[in-house]
């Protein structure tokens, strides 16, 4: 096909029906931009013998290096598809998880996807997740089984063998889209009960459950792959061959004479060709013959490969001349066989053929959005598309209609902005004549044509040179005479520049700053910079170049501001100021073409294009619109979790700025990034993993900061927690049974570690007062079940949204009413957190609930056991009013207090998790002595204020008597405020009254509970967690022994090992730590040769079993670890790494025992 032209698109661009956005997803390795290069070929923008070599969109150079996309990029494609012209707006994204938020990006933009799959390596976990995203998107996929010529020549299976294979892959990957359909149905179902339940509490009677799960009532046809529904293509893109059955049934219903339909639904499937009877049996397993999929179509395949790489030539051209195919002199003669099979397949087969009418055909078009995907992107956190106001739900017509009119609301969202070489822009693209000269040779061997270039100018530019040269000459002259020029040296033009010797020198800096604007050096530097550009789509109206938009943060709230703001007013228009909504220009409009852009002046809806100049803008992701109604879409969602964190620092100190500078678009480029600046004044970078944060270094150094930086070791995270007591010691036995030796160390450590003041129960109760006295608190620390952390950890945001609503309830703001939906959820997460806290000890503990922590949201419970006080987290489900009692007026200090207490640990100041903290005793009652004291004072005092000014009041009053009401009024008014003012600065006083020597009485309750907190930990055996990657890899068996032990080296622990069928791989399931991790990939390559390549994702937090205090404290220990016991102590080690690392006091000794060097050989 040739080159489309770009009046084409943009005609295209106008018919919504004939676009399809489309992304490619998959594993890493399993050839997506091959696939993607093919597709690119078909429209001539690269030529056919490069596709699969050049991987066209893998425009950075390290993603070429790597031989591994690292960002998503786009491209559209123009399809003839019989009368039927199609734009494809087809989007390329990585496979590998380091870069799974660049899936985010991409699918957030499209209708459908294709899956593409290696026909060996069948599903892979990546391959899972990105089932998954396409799922939470509501987009539809497609399949395209990939590399299936490594079947023939790797694995050398049979065509049968590959049959059953390809069958057996297929039902994996619906295997997992039917677990996705199952959950989805089961979700529904119980959100109905939930319904019904409040409609059917007050029907009495016996009640029938009914235990079907409503999966047998939804039809999931549609959703499942399977040829026959022609959403399945078999290909291999590097050999440049695919095919749908669909072709094949074309061609055979025209040779055996059976109908097309027929053929269609046969083709797959337990079908097998009667060749006498000419008809098509079921059954061909149990008759054992050839199911007819192998005996029409990869019997011909398998033959053409056999034939080719045997140098077969007999039969190469018969197969050739029996396909009517034209194969040049230099493919057939070529060295390589797969030149000549690329040749011959990819006009037998071609794969942009198959994929992109498969695509035109199952694929839904901008028009064809679906309901629930519209609502789901309409409705933020916890609202439902119910709750949103009637001018918002409004816009859900103008979504389905995706309409291009002029009265239309312009709707477009942001998924990603990423970063270009100014150079590239069309506009700085040099506009000099391009002439090329044609030479012929005259060799008899060979007639070639000779063209060489070169760059004419125009006459704009050489009038600019002109001028400059002689600007350049003016300054030579003023320069050499002392700032005096004589007349008779400039003429014509020149004498403009002539500068008088009483001229200042403001002029003068005012012409040198001219030239330099004018010099093609300062329009390099222009070139040179870094240009953003957004990633978007337009979901309706029509986005016009210079036109006004309202830009809408994740925070915007349509209902707030609608009543701000006048009904119909535009981004043109003079507005009040609303918060987290800004007006901005749309500069530029792209069409995305690849490694290159083209200008567009306007974009209808429903494509995909670049719009420049949202620098100042959008950071990251945002909603724009013409309409203030338009909420912003629902954030993206994200599968890799930053854990990988390094600090930066520039080499030399001066060119700190250019880093910050370089930090905050790096930020902005990258989707999943995130850029800190830590309390010790680090520049921290959190990254998905090493291979992130290595493109993450390389862009900063090279494109966006441009200096030299330093990067420190990786900041490993970690976090603190506590445990039971155990029940046997170092060597495995029982507690208390041995014999101890004289000096104990842990008795003497535990003695050390508490200060005096402290009070400690046997059983690790810790009793503190304030330093004034006031006020005492008992507090003790219990380790939570695992079930609990867990659980915590997952409703994160359900707990953010129940604080949220709590501190509006506590501080009377008006929100939100919370929907039916999140009460039942919050209800749901009370009843499991119930279930797992079962026991004597945890008897009433979910009602006690006090805070969760850290920030509030955390996986740390506070319970509040002293009498008087009933505040808890559950306020949104009782709607209690204000906690009216002794303690109220302090209450959020000791919350506060428990916060900093989980927020950095006694070990090495790390969150703290799965740790419950229990206020058992709060004692105020010498606190409200003194403020009864203190208050008395303050009425008496009050009362003397209060007097002096009624007395002033009546003077001033007496004494205008004469002036006119509305003034006396106004005096009134300014009196009332007085004694108002008066009555405010009493309560100001009373709230102060505790204030000492020690600060504030607040204060000090927060420091004390912090610290109570940090005791009642260290009473108890304290361990570290650390982070945990669970790792997959791939392996033949002759390496699995390497793999092992690189594994065990790195303390990582193997759960699982399977073959997989069919195949000589081994799968291997492991967990690693993430402290081991750095270096893991390459080391376990080169090891391997290649062979295994492991795929690193943050799983969840473990317990590293050491205690890192301990010392031997029995005989038996003592003889096993040692008096010194120094023995390697990985828990220590990571402690002391952390505290190091921030400068904390680390108990290590360098030298033990200093003594002089004794050589053997005397000094001569």
């Amino acid at each position: 096909m040739v080159l489309s032209s770009l009046e084409k698109m943009i005609g295209l661009q106008k018919k919504p029906a004939s676009i399809r956005n489309i992304c490619i997803l998959a594993h890493v390795d399993h050839g997506k931009t091959t696939l993607a290069d093919c597709l690119i070929s078909s429209n001539g923008i690269i030529s056919n013998r490069l596709a699969g070599k050049l991987r066209y969109l893998d425009s950075r150079e390290d993603e070429q290096i790597r031989g591994i996309t690292m960002k998503s990029s786009a491209i559209s494609l123009h399809f003839e598809k019989g009368d039927q012209e199609y734009l494809i707006n087809l989007i390329d994204s990585p496979g590998h998880v380091d870069f799974s938020s660049e899936v985010s990006t991409a699918v957030r933009l499209c209708d459908g996807c294709i899956i593409v799959l290696d026909a060996v390596e069948g599903v892979c976990p990546q391959t899972q997740a990105v089932l998954r995203q396409a799922w939470l998107e509501n987009i539809r996929p497609v399949l395209v089984i990939n590399k299936i010529d490594r079947l023939i020549v790797e694995l050398k299976l049979t065509p049968q063998e590959a049959y059953s294979h390809l069958k057996n892959i297929l039902e994996q990957v619906n295997a997992i889209t039917g677990a996705l359909f199952t959950s989805k149905v089961l979700e529904e179902r119980a959100e109905k009960e939930t319904e019904t339940q409040g409609n059917s509490d007050s029907i009495h009677g016996d009640q029938v459950y009914d235990w079907s799960a409503g999966l047998e009532d939804t039809d999931d046809s549609h959703l499942y792959f399977s040829p026959d529904l022609g959403n399945v293509v078999f290909a291999s893109a590097i050999d440049g061959w695919g095919f749908g059955i669909e072709h094949f049934a074309k061609l055979y219903s025209q040779k055996i004479g059976i109908k097309h339909a027929v053929l269609l639904k046969t083709l797959w499937g337990d079908y097998y060709l009667n060749a006498k009877a000419k008809k098509i049996m079921k059954g061909d397993q149990s008759k054992g013959k050839k199911p007819l999929f192998v005996q029409l179509v990869l019997d011909n395949i398998w033959s053409l490969y056999e034939a080719v790489l045997k140098r077969d030539k007999e039969k190469i051209d018969k197969i050739v001349t029996s396909l009517g195919l034209k194969i040049g002199a230099r493919e057939s003669h070529h060295a390589d066989p797969k030149v000549h099979l690329n040749a011959i397949c990819s006009q037998w087969l071609p794969i942009s053929q198959a994929v992109l009418s498969m695509v035109c055909s199952k694929l839904p078009s901008p028009l064809d959005i679906t309901v629930e995907r519209v609502e789901k992107l309409m409705c933020v956190g916890a609202r439902t598309f119910d709750s949103l106001p009637p001018e918002t739900q409004e816009l859900k017509k103008v979504f389905m209609k995706c309409s291009s009119e002029d009265t239309a609301p312009v709707i477009v969202f942001v998924s990603k902005m990423f970063a270009i070489d100014a150079k590239t822009l069309p506009h700085n693209k040099p506009s000099s004549v391009f002439c090329s000269i044609k030479f012929q040779s005259h060799s008899p061997s060979r007639m070639e044509d000779l063209v060489y270039t070169s760059w004419r100018l125009t006459q704009e530019e050489i009038a600019q040179r002109r001028e400059l040269a002689r600007r350049r000459h003016a300054e030579k002259l003023i320069a050499s005479q002392g700032q005096e020029l004589p007349e008779q040296a400039l003429s014509g033009n020149e004498s403009e520049l002539t500068v008088k010797t009483g001229e200042t020198k403001g002029d003068e800096q005012e012409l040198t700053s001219q030239t330099e604007s004018m010099a093609p050096k300062t329009v390099k530097q222009e070139a040179d910079k870094e240009s953003f550009i957004a990633f978007a789509r337009v979901f309706s109206g029509v986005v016009r170049r210079g036109q006004k938009i309202f830009v809408l943060g994740p925070k915007y709230d349509p209902a707030e501001s609608l009543n701000k703001l006048p009904s119909g007013c535009s981004a043109a228009d003079d507005l009040p100021s609303v918060p987290h909504m800004a007006c901005c220009t749309l500069e530029n409009l792209y069409l995305l073409m690849g490694r290159g852009l083209e200008d567009l002046e306007e974009v209808p809806s429903g494509n995909v294009l670049g719009i420049g100049g949202l620098q100042e803008f959008v950071l990251k992701s945002a909603t724009l619109s013409t309409s203030p109604a338009c909420p912003p879409f629902t954030p993206l969602n994200f599968e890799a979790t930053p854990i990988v964190r390094v600090a930066v620092e520039p080499k030399h100190p001066s060119e700190m700025p250019q880093l910050v500078r370089g930090m905050k678009l790096l930020n902005q480029a990258d989707p999943c990034v995130q850029v800190l600046i830590q309390e010790t004044g680090e520049h921290v970078l959190v990254t998905a993993g090493e291979v992130h944060l290595q493109r993450c270094l390389d862009d900063l150094k090279e494109r966006f900061a441009k200096i030299q930086i330093s990067v420190s070791e990786p900041i490993i995270p970690f976090r603190e927690t506590i445990t039971r007591p155990p029940k046997v010691d170092m060597v495995n036995e029982e507690i208390g049974k041995q014999q101890k030796v004289a000096v104990i160390h842990q008795a003497k450590e535990d003695q050390n570690k508490i200060p005096e003041g402290v009070q400690v129960d046997s059983d690790g109760l810790i009793t503190m007062s304030t330093p004034n006295k006031c006020a005492t608190l008992s507090v003790r620390a219990m380790p939570l079940p695992e079930e609990v952390t867990q659980l915590l950890e997952e409703n994160s945001d359900l707990i953010r949204t129940m604080e949220q609503f709590n501190s509006s309830l506590n501080e009377d703001k008006k929100m939100h009413e919370i929907n039916q939906k999140i009460l039942h959820r919050i209800q749901e997460f009370k009843q499991k957190l119930e279930q797992n806290l079962q026991g004597r000890k945890w008897r009433n503990a979910v009602d006690q609930i006090w805070s969760f922590g850290p920030r509030k949201c955390g996986p740390n419970i506070l319970l509040s056991k002293f009498e008087g006080y009933k505040k808890t987290v559950w306020q949104c489900l009782d709607k209690t009013t204000k906690e009216v009692s002794k303690y109220r007026d302090f209450d959020n200090s000791i919350v506060s207090g428990f916060q900093l207490a989980t927020l950095s640990g006694p070990m090495c100041e790390e969150p703290l998790m799965g740790v419950c903290f229990i206020v058992e005793k709060w004692d105020m009652s010498k606190a409200e002595e003194q403020m009864s004291a203190n208050r008395q004072d303050s009425e008496e005092l009050d009362a003397t204020e209060q007097t002096k000014n009624e007395d002033k009041v009546t003077s001033l009053s007496s004494s205008y008597t004469t002036e006119s009401s509305s003034e006396n009024k106004e005096l009134q008014d300014s009196c009332q405020g007085s004694l108002n003012s008066s009555e405010k600065s009493s309560k100001r006083k009373g709230e102060t009254l505790l204030a000492d020597c020690y600060g504030p009485f607040s204060g000090q309750l927060i420091a004390t509970m912090k610290e109570a907190c940090r005791y009642a930990l260290q009473v108890k055996p304290q361990r570290l967690m650390a982070a945990m990657y669970t790792c997959e890899i791939m392996a033949t068996a002759e390496v699995l022994g390497r793999v092992y032990a690189v594994l065990s080296k790195r303390e990582g622990r193997v759960l699982q090992e399977e073959m997989k069928e069919g195949t000589d791989m081994f799968i291997i399931k492991a967990v690693l730590p993430v402290a081991e991790s750095f270096g893991f990939a390459d080391e376990i390559r080169k090891r391997t040769s290649g062979l295994a390549s492991p795929q690193l994702v943050f799983s969840h937090w473990e317990v590293i079993s050491g205690d890192p205090f301990w010392v031997p404290t029995t005989e038996e220990e003592y003889l096993h670890f040692g008096e010194k016991a120094d023995s390697e102590n990985q828990a220590r080690k990571y402690m002391n790494s952390v505290r190091k690392r921030k400068g904390l006091y680390v108990e290590e000794k360098i030298v033990e025992h200093a003594e002089k060097q004794r050589t053997l050989s005397r000094n001569k």
